[in-house]
């Protein structure tokens, strides 16, 4: 399957939004980058659904530009008012040619869900490859209100349990996609939110 960051050459913050194209084109995340839409229709002339991680600004800031752009179906696990459908754990959704497993993983939001499916991991902000706190497996922040180590290492756990021993791409909401033992990735970030530190310094 073909997944392409379209948020990639963003010049403000804003999270990874990836577009699995194949039989079913799907955008995972809508990000904030203006003219996101223009880069979707570079690669495609129709989205037939967007997936949401979790609703922070980051990944949302321009879900109205994207459905209003395509027409495409909303799914996401909190109540939105453009929301078609509910994700819920242990659900499937198409997410371009492959079928993923809902898995409900919140900590860094409450609303916060990931994709598995045999072979690739949309983790959002629960787990990712590199950020500036670490490289090669690092977790979602937890330092600010209505966030909890203590539940995001429990939904690291159970991504790990969930997740097939097959997977080889994870597409995270920010840092670098990794292609390669998934498992080995996911696990070292556990290792690390485990010793309760502080992710930055100034936490």
């Amino acid at each position: 399957m073909e997944v392409v960051n379209v948020t990639e050459d963003a010049d403000t913050f804003t999270c990874n939004a990836y577009l699995a194209l194949g039989e079913s084109p799907t955008l995972v995340d809508a990000g904030a980058m203006t003219g996101v839409t223009d880069v979707l229709r570079d690669h495609t002339d129709e989205i037939d659904r967007v997936v949401l991680t979790h609703q922070h600004g980051d990944h949302v800031s321009q879900l109205d530009a994207v459905l209003d752009e395509f027409d495409a179906d909303l799914y996401a696990y909190a109540d939105h008012p453009r929301r078609t459908h509910e994700l819920a754990e242990g659900d499937t959704v198409t997410v371009g040619d492959e079928t993923c497993d809902v898995v409900y993983t919140p900590g860094h939001a409450d609303d916060h869900v990931s994709l598995v499916s045999d072979s690739s991991l949309f983790s959002g902000d629960v787990v990712v490859h590199d950020d500036g706190a670490f490289d090669d497996g690092s977790f979602g922040r937890t330092d600010m209100a209505g966030q909890s180590r203590e539940r995001l290492i429990e939904s690291i756990r159970d991504l790990l349990e969930q997740m097939p021993g097959t997977v080889e791409h994870m597409y995270s909401g920010h840092g670098s996609v990794f292609h390669g033992d998934v498992r080995e990735v996911v696990e070292r970030a556990l290792e690390r939110a485990e010793r309760r530190e502080p992710k930055y310094p100034d936490e």
